[in-house]
């Protein structure tokens, strides 16, 4: 399995040549590539991308409006999602229930609920191709069934918006925002996952001095006996 991170900047104004575009993952295997979520900076440029299929997380703006111009592929999302999208001119939609694994070209995602936001809500992928599997939630306050999202992992790909602070609001019974990277190292030191990557960069990391704060992410992590680091756009990792 290969990685290339395409895009890595949140929903924020501020951007550099590190963090230029919207959050955004290729996924390649056997030479047949998914691309998850296609937020606003990627309209008119997924054909760049070439994806056999496109994944989305949730219809936030900048996981899924790249899609308002339509898609040159089946693109998969939620049926909560599709409830938002329902008027993107998408030819071939497919729907994902939570919690069953589906097959897209050659991989197997399973989407898991987690908390985020109430008004477009979202998942995170558990992605399985070959012996490799891979947690990606680039938007997420708490994942729900969280042992069973992790189980197996080799890598966790999470939610760069706060590093320290959590950035966590209650709106009726449920919490929106996001949860800090220091708390998301914590889960993967409880499941057992050795690698974690934060993408969907806040302007904490796409405006500050980055090499400082990996080394102080390095040491977060290693107290936790995971490594750490910080995605970038084009960063490329590959899995076996």
């Amino acid at each position: 399995m290969k990685l290339t991170f395409l895009g890595t900047r949140g929903e924020i104004e501020s951007r550099t040549q590190r963090h230029r575009r919207h959050t955004a993952l290729a996924v390649d295997y056997r030479r047949r590539r998914v691309m998850i979520d296609c937020g606003t900076d990627w309209t008119n440029h997924i054909d760049r991308v070439r994806p056999r299929a496109i994944v989305i997380t949730h219809a936030h703006p900048d996981h899924a409006w790249g899609l308002r111009a339509g898609a040159p592929c089946p693109v998969y999302a939620t049926p909560t999602a599709w409830e938002t999208m329902a008027n993107y001119p998408i030819e071939h939609h497919q729907t994902l229930a939570d919690r069953s694994p589906t097959a897209i070209e050659g991989m197997t995602c399973e989407a898991f609920p987690v908390e985020h936001s109430t008004r477009c809500p979202a998942v995170g992928y558990r992605i399985a191709a070959g012996n490799v599997t891979i947690f990606y939630v680039p938007d997420v306050v708490y994942i729900q069934s969280r042992q069973d999202a992790l189980v197996g992992c080799r890598l966790y790909v999470g939610d760069g918006a706060t590093l320290k602070r959590p950035m966590v609001r209650k709106r009726g019974e449920h919490l929106i925002g996001h949860s800090p990277v220091r708390t998301q190292l914590t889960w993967c030191e409880k499941e057992g996952v050795p690698e974690a990557i934060f993408t969907h960069c806040g302007a904490q990391i796409v405006d500050g001095d980055e090499p400082a704060i990996q080394n102080e992410l390095n040491r977060w992590a290693t107290a936790r006996n995971v490594k750490a680091r910080i995605a970038h756009d084009g960063l490329e990792v590959v899995l076996k």
